[in-house]
């Protein structure tokens, strides 16, 4: 780790999917493998290969409305980074360690109101 990153482990009190919460640069990531992802991207970014890095992303899936005069929330997907590179493409990333099923239900909702999102999942 270079240019001034820290990293620290955050205690875990029964990690969800045994991610451990990780702080880079003082940003609580949800895993390990997320952080580090977070790094490679940095590290694409000083390189001049990332021209934006955008982190937790939010997509609306579905706009909030009113049902029986009672307000419903708006349902949203936030993803972990929004990646422009210098070639002109924009990437959305998700880093998975599991599947869960609201994760999947959501991964098709956001593909199916933004079709022409460049999406991966890692």
């Amino acid at each position: 780790m270079s240019g001034g990153a820290t990293w620290d482990k955050l205690p875990s009190k029964n990690a969800k999917y045994y991610a451990q919460k990780t702080v880079i640069d003082g940003i609580t990531f949800d895993s390990k493998k997320e952080a580090q992802k977070y790094l490679e991207l940095k590290l694409l970014q000083r390189a001049g290969e990332v021209i934006e890095l955008e982190l937790q992303p939010e997509f609306v899936l579905q706009e909030a409305y009113r049902h029986k005069g009672k307000k419903v929330r708006a349902l949203t997907y936030r993803a972990d980074f929004r990646v422009k590179y210098r070639d002109g493409r924009e990437v959305v990333i998700d880093t998975k360690g599991y599947r869960t099923k609201e994760y999947l239900i959501k991964r098709k909702l956001l593909l199916a109101r933004y079709p022409d999102i460049d999406f991966v999942e890692e």
